[in-house]
């Protein structure tokens, strides 16, 4: 039997990484949604909604490196577009699928429901260009070609692409064939000239650090940089978009670098070091302490994944995963200068006593084991864990850049379903919770058991920190019950728990700790209590506002 478009895009999307597609089913993408339903080795993963099913993608890709969703025409993608932007600007490969009308309506501009009633039938995809990297409406004849060349953008450049499948076109048979598109391969006189300039710079210097960042990870290059590492002995840092892309229980770690926010040891540490080594890096206002680190150009190598910068100079032809492999292979290893990184401290707090941001983030920071997958929600709750030291193998995932608030609780969804045998712990805050709460009936409906952390603090605390009244009614939010949820969401066996004080606080987290069901915890605390980098990352904020 023919290979059908869908069946073609689908098998290729398999052969690189992507079991599971999430999304919402429409009437334009049935072909679609049942190609998936029906390929041997794919699972079609609902979600609530299109955003959420996004998220999800998001979050799969964070863990697997690719990620797919699946949308109908017009409504669907238009709601999915907030995340797809999301894995855009957090360099996610994402595979957007988008079904749409047959050929016929759309060339007679037909007045057609999830339309704006104006016969264009290319709006959407229009709409879409900013937030992908590549873009194709998807045929028999071009099917082979363009999955290829799509697949090729998508892990080039680290950033979703959108294919759109009319109808009547994703069941044809494809007509042609093309061969997967080979990676970019650095050019060996190049190589080797940008490893000289590296190798003499850092043999020169008496002090370095290594700033490893977020493309690493996305790149799939952590063993990479984690062999470099053990080879050369270079001390490293991590900065908030960063944070666990490098084992934070390494020997090597000496802690996190956020400008002149917080830390200042390791900031004297990295700032002063003769070379500092950005590989990967995103230098976003989160990632720099609000724009208050300073590092000297002169003394600081930016590698990225295509190019590389030393000094004034800029270097082309040189891919990141081959300049790691050369500089391992140049590098001798020295007893470089290092600092001990410090720990998030003792929790403060027993029996009756509240829970503030001190009794909070350090408990939760004691709770993680290794090899855990931590998702914390944008804003604050993600701030009080930022300076926690992550346990062996555990992962600390934020949506640094984008910053959509809702994102971690579909996110931490599509990570459970990419690796199931991890423990997923999803850390949130009340008013990100409301956006994209309905998610979490997806994790009992497919058998996961997350540990669920909500702060209930009574509103938007991160809007508080930054606005200038913060007790002004748009940072109020509705007071929900939250600890009864899990139940309403069809999570049933579910350990669920409200806790206020912090002696209810620690027998709830040792019950989940022991826990063999899905967990939820409700935390209620003070409307303002905020961490240290919450409190100082808001007040340089609200400077820059002014």
């Amino acid at each position: 039997m023919a290979t059908s478009v869908i069946q073609y895009v689908l098998r290729r999307l398999r052969d690189i990484g992507v079991t599971d597609v999430f999304g919402v089913p429409g009437d334009y993408a049935f072909p679609v949604n049942d190609a998936i339903c029906n390929e041997p080795g794919l699972r079609w993963i609902g979600c609530c909604n299109e955003l959420s099913a996004a998220y999800a993608a998001e979050g799969y890709a964070r863990i697997r490196g690719v990620g797919a969703l699946c949308t109908t025409y017009g409504v669907g993608e238009l709601s999915a577009i907030n995340g797809v932007a999301g894995a855009y600007a957090e360099h996610l490969p994402v595979f957007h699928l988008v079904g749409a009308p047959n050929v016929a309506i759309q060339e007679s501009r037909a007045l057609m429901h999830h339309t704006l009633g104006n016969g264009e039938y290319d709006l959407f995809r229009r709409m879409s260009e900013p937030v992908v990297c590549a873009h194709a409406v998807m045929t028999p004849q071009n099917v082979a070609y363009e999955t290829e060349r799509l697949i090729a953008e998508a892990l080039y450049h680290l950033r979703p692409v959108y294919m759109v499948f009319p109808a009547d076109l994703a069941s044809a048979p494809v007509a042609g064939e093309a061969r997967a598109i080979a990676s970019p391969q650095s050019d060996p006189d190049a190589l080797a000239h940008v490893s000289e300039v590296i190798v003499e710079a850092i043999d020169k210097a008496r002090s370095a650090c290594v700033l490893p960042g977020v493309l690493i990870a996305r790149a799939g290059l952590q063993p990479a940089l984690h062999e470099l590492i053990a080879v050369s002995g270079l001390p490293f840092a991590t900065m908030f978009m960063d944070k666990s892309v490098l084992d934070e229980t390494h020997p090597c770690y000496v802690g996190m670098y956020d400008g002149a926010l917080m830390q200042p040891e390791v900031r004297a540490f990295v700032e002063e070091a003769d070379q500092v080594l950005a590989i990967g890096t995103l230098m976003t206002d989160f990632n720099t302490g609000a724009f208050t680190s300073r590092l000297d150009p002169a003394r600081t190598i930016s590698i990225g994944k295509h190019r590389v910068r030393v000094g004034d100079k800029t270097f082309f032809n040189a891919e990141l995963g081959d300049l790691l492999k050369s500089l391992t292979s140049r590098l001798s290893r020295r007893d470089w200068p290092k600092i001990a990184p410090k720990r998030l401290g003792k929790a403060t707090g027993a029996g009756d006593d509240k829970i503030d941001a001190a009794a909070l983030y350090p408990r939760l920071a004691g709770f993680l084991r290794e090899n855990d997958i931590l998702f914390a929600e944008t804003g604050t709750t993600s701030m009080g864990l930022g300076f926690a030291q992550m346990p062996s193998g555990a992962n600390f995932y934020n949506q640094t850049l984008w910053g959509s608030i809702g994102w971690a609780t579909p996110a931490a969804f599509g990570a459970s379903i990419a690796a199931p045998e991890r423990r997923v712990v999803l850390l949130t805050g009340d008013g990100a919770h409301q956006f994209t709460v309905q998610e979490i009936s997806q994790f009992a409906r497919y058998g996961r058991k997350p540990i669920v952390f909500v702060v209930n603090n009574s509103g938007y605390l991160i809007e508080r920190l930054l606005c200038r009244e913060p007790g002004i009614a748009y940072n109020d939010i509705a007071p929900w019950r939250y600890s009864l949820l899990p139940q309403a969401f069809g999570c049933d066996g579910w350990f669920s728990a409200r806790v206020e004080t912090c002696a209810e606080f620690d027998q709830a987290l040792e019950a989940a700790s022991h826990a063999e069901t899905g967990v939820y915890i409700e935390i209620v605390t003070d409307a303002y209590a905020a961490s240290d980098l919450a409190t100082k990352m808001h007040q340089t904020f609200r400077k820059l506002y002014e």
